[in-house]
């Protein structure tokens, strides 16, 4: 049993990448899905669920959305079993095992799955190679020039990170009073900028994203 549980985890991914792949391929294609078995409307009807009920909020770079996808889809690994019995396919046949997650990524596209083509655009986005995340307690802005949002961390240190425009959780600082000694998670990408107080370029934390912890 525990020999067939770790075979799964293995086929599931190998099965991943082809069923993200078939998400766009599907969508180029305006593909017609044929009538689905029970199994099939089961996983489906599942992953959709697991998707729709993601915190869509806390979901902003690529990894966090892969991550997400793929526990959705992981826990799936018994139906995608009894799915392959249905289509009477060998979970070692690659191709098979392709044509089904071309399936499963049709079935999802076609139904008009809540939350997933969104989920779907994170997972396809170019990944920052500078960028990171950060997480403190709020304790202000300044503003030098820019607006820059200040967190004290654990070690009680202030890291300050550039306002330069809108981002992800931006509307959660109208009231910044509101959100003193709050914890918060940065996400950002490094910059250079010119600072006209400091009359030339320096690197700079970019903000990309703020979540309320």
């Amino acid at each position: 049993m525990h020999f067939a549980k770790q075979n799964n985890h293995l086929v599931m991914k190998r099965f991943f990448p082809v069923l993200i792949l078939s998400i766009f391929y599907a969508a180029a294609l305006h593909a017609q899905t044929q009538a689905m078995g029970p199994v099939e409307r089961k996983i489906t009807d599942s992953i959709c669920n697991c998707i729709t009920n993601l915190d869509q909020s806390k979901i902003h770079t690529k990894k966090e959305a892969t991550d997400a996808f793929m526990d959705c889809f992981s826990k799936q690994a018994e139906l995608l079993v009894a799915l392959a019995d249905e289509k009477k396919v060998s979970m070692e046949d690659n191709v098979a095992m392709h044509a089904l997650g071309t399936g499963l990524g049709k079935n999802l596209l076609t139904q008009k799955c809540q939350g997933f083509m969104q989920l779907a655009i994170k997972m396809a986005q170019k990944e920052d190679a500078g960028a990171s995340s950060t997480e403190g307690k709020f304790k202000r802005i300044d503003n030098k020039g820019f607006n820059y949002i200040v967190l004290v961390d654990e070690n009680n240190q202030e890291k300050s990170f550039l306002w330069l425009r809108q981002f992800t959780g931006s509307e959660n600082f109208k009231n910044p009073a509101s959100l003193a000694g709050k914890g918060l998670k940065i996400d950002w990408k490094e910059m250079e900028v010119y600072l006209p107080e400091a009359k030339g370029y320096y690197k700079v934390k970019e903000i990309t994203a703020i979540t309320v912890l």
